[in-house]
């Protein structure tokens, strides 16, 4: 079965995104969804690290290793970006500066709870600020894989590892389709080029509602 590669899921969060934005894109495929902004929209990017104006990635003979973002990849910055203070950068999160954010996830369900900080018994580098933004964005969008390595769905009645946010996302785009989370749960909203409904609904484990105008995505 062919599934979206992970630029492409990113090329389709990118309609996501509005001319003017401030926009914090997590670890993974989020930081891909800057390749594809139109060239003719100002969105300024955020790293909870504490930069506003995130650039491309640099070339090799750009790169300062000092200029870091939150998941210490280096990163350039563009013209009118402004440095801060991680406490200064939470303050702009959880006082609801940020319009939309992009989170990878490991499992979601149809109440929209994302989990996607630990697994249990497992090493971890600390919670990050997943939990902030998750609670503080306006909007929130996540980025994944339909279904594990062991093919199981990561698209769940409900969560079963700890929770990063409860209630909290609108939106799904994985490599099989987009869903919009609503009181009713799960509605397919689009599938990828190449599959049908019916393939989406048997790798969903949660119930799937399917949108009347549903369509193929253009990506």
């Amino acid at each position: 079965m062919k599934v979206l590669t992970r630029d492409q899921i990113a090329k389709r969060i990118a309609e996501e995104v509005e001319d003017g934005f401030v926009v914090n894109l997590g670890i993974g495929i989020p930081t891909l969804v800057a390749n594809y902004i139109p060239k003719n929209f100002f969105v300024m990017f955020q790293s909870e690290n504490g930069l506003l104006g995130l650039g491309p990635f640099p070339k090799k003979d750009e790169v300062d290793c000092d200029l870091i973002n939150a998941g210490k990849q280096t990163v350039t910055a563009v013209a009118g970006a402004s440095y801060f203070s991680s406490a200064d950068s939470f303050a702009m999160i959880r006082g609801g500066h940020v319009d939309l954010t992009v989170l990878g996830a490991m499992e979601v369900d149809q109440q929209g709870s994302i989990a996607n900080w630990m697994v249990p018994g497992k090493l971890i580098k600390g919670m990050g600020g997943a939990m902030d933004l998750v609670a503080g964005a306006k909007r929130v969008i996540v980025a994944m894989q339909h279904r594990d390595k062991a093919g199981n769905s990561k698209i769940l009645e409900k969560c079963t590892l700890p929770l990063t946010g409860e209630r909290c996302i609108q939106k799904v785009v994985t490599d099989m389709a987009v869903l919009e989370v609503t009181r009713e749960g799960f509605l397919l909203k689009e599938f990828a080029p190449g599959l049908t409904v019916e393939d989406v609904k048997t790798a969903t484990a949660a119930p799937l509602r399917i949108d009347p105008h549903v369509k193929e995505m253009n990506v």
